[in-house]
């Protein structure tokens, strides 16, 4: 018997490596590509004015069709959607890798969105129906906590390397490679579940809803980022995101088999986890890029030596993922954790301002990097982990997509707002400063740090709304609840 025990314990870890390399791809591919960009675009001759769409392809199909990827893989299961998942990841990475122009290129680009917003969202959903027992549960959305964390500074460091060793293909044929390992891990060690109650059905008015209220939120924001805000199409977009999702909820509230319960958001812990998520997500992406920018505009890094320095963020990541799942969230509970992590957040910002022509990296970026590291660490796990917690089994993909679908929002906003806010506070400086042999590269320094100040900002609401809403540990879900039995799923021998 217990052989029979040990066997089952150490598949439910390798299903952890398998479902971790595939988060791991699914969000490494919204950063390692840009690194990539310049090369890509002197390759294939498309203009600056187009370069915006190899990001917004693949971050448009993404989240619109996260919530129907979750769903498909609570009617189809898990197994199955996670196998086309990762089969259909590498297709359109290898179309990408291979691509002859412009056009072909987008098209990988948006392909690779569609699978991946039924990859990712399963992946949590294997995730969170294997790991029941609490002790267990805690360390396997310690590690995929931090792989969703860090995976967008481990592509900026193998974007550096690839595009500078390699060619700026690799950045897409390595997705081959990761998907072909996961394949074969899939096969061999994700469980198969048997139905045995009524199949749902899919609900497709709420589908075609919300995919249309995402794409218009995204594409919003995005237009946002590339035209301004006085353009009439980022208004005309957002406000019919706004309207599909008022209808989105209302068609909710009555549909007879809904895409996604409003029981499930409207919860007070898990409402608090998808907001934390989304505006961490907010932050985070605004790090990643204007610490980029500054490392190579103004430090004069090397692509390479720009993702090195990331490294010691994501060894703080790590450690504080293991440190909260495994002792402090089980002891404090989310309601201390995350806004203490935000709090975190703010810190880091704040320390980001600081930064001028003169600075260098060790202690000026390095410090303030490690603290963010920490933050996120502690932010993201919990967040997950109470994101998931309690779910029927049967909603189980379309909760975990809901995660997903936070930070992908959260990134397109951060991203939007804080380049436009920087743009604005750069074309300031210019206009109020002499000019002089510096006084792009001071301008460029003033932007970034009204970005930081900003995103302390955004971190600050995150500290005041988690503290807020989440639950006390004994008021709220506890996390040694384990996920809710349903009629339908039960191990295939």
């Amino acid at each position: 018997m217990s052989d029979f025990v040990t066997a089952t314990d150490n598949r439910r870890w390798l299903t952890l490596v398998v479902v971790g390399l595939a988060q791991l791809m699914v969000v490494l591919d919204a950063t390692v590509v840009n690194i990539a960009l310049p090369s890509a675009q002197a390759d294939l001759g498309f203009s600056d004015g187009d370069r915006q769409w190899i990001i917004t392809a693949y971050s448009l199909a993404f989240a619109s069709l996260l919530l129907l990827g979750g769903r498909i893989s609570d009617l189809i299961g898990r197994k199955r959607s996670f196998i086309i998942g990762l089969v259909g990841f590498a297709i359109a990475s290898a179309l990408g890798g291979a691509a002859g122009s412009f056009e072909l290129l987008v098209g990988a680009r948006a392909l690779q969105g569609v699978f991946g917003a039924l990859l990712a969202p399963t992946a949590l959903a294997v995730l969170t129906t294997t790991f029941t027992i609490p002790k267990e549960r805690a360390r396997a959305f310690g590690v995929f906590g931090a792989i969703a964390g860090a995976g967008g500074a481990i592509g900026l460091l193998l974007g550096g390397v690839l595009t500078e060793s390699l060619d700026w293909r690799w950045n897409l044929y390595i997705n081959v490679a990761i998907a072909a390992v996961a394949l074969v891990g899939a096969l061999v060690f994700v469980p198969n579940v048997v139905r045995t109650g009524p199949r749902p059905k899919l609900d497709v008015p709420g589908t075609v809803l919300v995919s249309g209220a995402l794409f218009g939120l995204v594409y919003g924001f995005s237009n946002a980022e590339a035209e301004g805000w006085d353009s009439p199409l980022t208004w005309g977009f957002l406000a019919a995101a706004v309207v599909l999702l008022v209808a989105f909820v209302a068609w909710q509230r009555r549909a007879a088999h809904p895409l996604l319960p409003l029981s499930i958001v409207l919860d007070r812990n898990r409402g608090a986890a998808y907001s934390s998520v989304l505006i961490a997500g907010a932050g985070m992406f605004g790090i990643f890029l204007f610490v980029t920018y500054y490392m190579q505009a103004t430090l004069g890094y090397s692509p390479i030596q720009t993702g090195v320095s990331f490294l010691p963020m994501i060894g703080m990541l790590v450690l504080a993922a293991q440190l909260g799942t495994n002792f402090l969230v089980p002891r404090f509970g989310p309601k201390v954790l995350v806004p203490t992590g935000m709090v975190l957040g703010v810190i880091a910002m704040l320390l980001l301002t600081r930064l001028d022509a003169d600075s260098s990296y060790a202690p000026d970026v390095l410090i303030p990097l490690m603290i963010m590291g920490f933050a996120m660490g502690t932010i993201m796990p919990a967040s997950m982990q109470t994101a998931t917690l309690g779910v029927d089994r049967q909603f189980a993909g379309v909760a975990s997509a809901m995660v997903n679908t936070s930070q992908q929002v959260g990134g397109s906003i951060g991203t939007a707002l804080l380049n436009t806010l920087a743009a604005t506070a750069a074309t300031d400086y210019l206009a109020t400063h002499a000019a002089s042999a510096t006084i792009a590269g001071d301008a460029a320094i003033a932007s970034y740090s009204t970005a930081y100040l900003w995103g302390a900002g955004f971190f600050a609401v995150g500290a005041v709304m988690s503290a807020l809403l989440f639950r006390r540990k004994s008021q709220g879900l506890s996390l040694s609840h384990t996920v809710a039995p349903a009629a339908e799923p039960v191990l295939a021998h």
